[in-house]
């Protein structure tokens, strides 16, 4: 079943900031914990939550450069973590739960984009393995803390998914490598993860969205030559980011609307952009986005969560 969703109409939009967002909501006392916390989009989601008062844990597999990164930015604390390394998933959710601290907030913001052909554990593809599988077992992991805390659960996907669904025949691309294909399958992944732990999560108070930050140029585009930049249109021929792109606080800002708005009260599940519950994409320019109908599709949701299941060794949330 397709899942329809519709724009509520909000007082913010593409423009708006992540501390426009926040500016009169107080996380006191809400512990929110940041995949990629550090850099990019990451970095300015974790800012603005610090600002309005949370308390933010960043999990990071370079922690040096994480702690250098957050020098100065009150309220956060960096810990060790590989999303690659289901071990290393597995040792950071124990070594959280021990401190017993429930958690307000979990966004899954870290990723890898159209890195070149890599296999990790098993010999899972990256995107698939680092941006979906890893996030899975995390937010499966930390399950008592996202229970004690009521917690909002934010996926961070991207209108990539236009490119491609789930590859149910060979997701680990053993038939030849795509690295658009392979990003855009980790993005509709993203989203129907956020779907289906909605629905599995509600009767334990925890909800979950997906969201699309928007065009933005940060470090996540490492792997992309700069002259491909400007034959995709990101830059202008001096350089500049190109119209329609958004600072990294803008493409903070439908994350943090969508841990923290009232608005999305009995619309969990919801894929959201600038700031609203997005529309249906009536074109395939990625600029101007909107949901694609295979990342509402509740079927495809179901069989993407016992697939995850199956390949972590993970049961249902």
């Amino acid at each position: 079943m397709i899942m329809e969703q519709r724009q509520l109409g909000t007082v913010f939009g593409a423009h708006s900031t992540a501390d426009d967002v926040l500016d009169t909501i107080d996380l006191t006392g809400t512990t929110a914990l940041v995949t990629g916390g550090y850099s990019g989009l990451g970095l300015a989601t974790t800012r603005a939550l610090a600002r309005a008062g949370a308390h933010v844990v960043v999990p990071a597999r370079r922690t040096a450069i994480a702690k250098e990164a957050l020098r100065g930015v009150p309220g956060t604390e960096v810990r060790s973590l590989d999303l690659a390394d289901l071990d290393s998933v597995r040792g950071f959710a124990e070594r959280f739960l021990e401190t017993g601290r429930s958690l307000g907030l979990l966004i899954n913001g870290a990723g890898i984009m159209a890195c070149p052909e890599t296999r990790v554990g098993p010999g899972w593809e990256a995107h698939f393995a680092v941006n979906h599988l890893g996030h899975f077992a995390l937010t499966q992991r930390l399950r008592p803390a996202l229970v004690a805390g009521g917690a909002r659960v934010v996926a961070v996907a991207s209108s990539g998914h236009f490119l491609s669904g789930i590859r149910w025949q060979d997701p680990h691309f053993a038939t030849g490598y795509d690295r658009w294909a392979a990003y855009a399958q980790s993005k509709t992944a993203n989203a129907l993860f956020a779907l289906r732990l909605d629905r599995l999560g509600a009767e334990h108070g925890v909800h979950a969205f997906a969201v699309h930050p928007g065009s933005i140029l940060t470090p996540l585009q490492r792997h992309i030559p700069r002259e491909e930049w400007l034959t995709q249109g990101w830059v202008t021929p001096e350089g500049t980011p190109a119209a329609g792109f958004k600072t990294p606080e803008q493409g903070a800002a439908t994350t943090v609307w969508a841990a923290t708005s009232p608005l999305l009260d009995g619309h969990g599940g919801a894929y959201c952009q600038d700031c609203d519950i997005a529309g249906p994409a009536t074109t395939d320019d990625m600029l101007i986005g909107g949901v694609k109908p295979w990342v509402r599709d509740t079927e495809a949701a179901s069989r993407l969560w016992d697939l995850s299941c199956e390949l972590t060794g993970l049961s249902a949330f």
